[in-house]
């Protein structure tokens, strides 16, 4: 054997495993939450989402955070709407923990904060977070961006609703109602007693 064919042999094995180094991707990152329920004080802090696959325990625990304020109802929280928060906390550089005033609804909650009759909410597959009016901008933006759900903002009571449904916006936001292929948004959350739970606790 020469020379030469001693060579190419010897680089035959880094020829072959460049390609697989080459699709080598990172590993996803893991996903960390806190939530707090401003009505409850019921809280997680923790890891909900390996970066592959949701924690099964930990969605559970959210969906106990996330439950039903007046009767303590649980509905297993959609996994989607989750992700959709924190993705949006990610966009918008969010620090810190997010206060939730409303979660998971039965239908006589919804019915007496004046929630639509079709609302994400019954569906465990929406949140409404408060937002500070220094940080409202920044979370819209990055809300909306993302393209994913709808988006309801409402700036003079300090918090944005979020959820896994059509996507679709209503409220403080810009341009009105989401594209045409999405119906006129009615307003989700008339709220007339939503924030009380927030204002509560503002108080104490």
């Amino acid at each position: 054997m020469n020379r030469r064919s001693l060579l190419l042999g010897a680089l035959a094995p880094v020829a072959l495993s460049a390609p697989a180094l080459a699709t080598q991707r990172p590993l996803p990152a893991a996903r960390r939450l806190t939530l707090r329920h401003a009505a409850t004080g019921a809280r997680f802090n923790g890891l909900y989402h390996d970066g592959r696959a949701v924690d099964p325990g930990a969605l559970a625990e959210i969906s106990a955070v996330l439950a039903d304020s007046r009767t303590g109802t649980v509905h297993a929280f959609d996994p989607t709407a989750i992700d959709i928060l924190w993705e949006a906390g990610q966009r918008a550089r969010w620090r810190g923990e997010f206060l939730v005033v409303s979660g998971f609804r039965t239908p006589e909650t919804n019915a007496l904060v004046c929630g639509a009759g079709n609302s994400q909410h019954l569906r465990a597959s929406a949140l409404d977070v408060c937002v500070s009016a220094a940080q409202l901008a920044g979370f819209t933006d990055a809300a909306l961006g993302m393209k994913r759900g709808g988006v309801g903002v409402y700036a003079s009571r300090g918090f944005i609703h979020l959820d896994s449904g059509p996507v679709r916006r209503w409220g403080d936001v810009p341009g009105g109602p989401s594209g045409s292929s999405a119906p006129r948004a009615v307003p989700e959350d008339p709220i007339a007693r939503i924030a009380e739970a927030w204002a509560s606790t503002r108080t104490r």
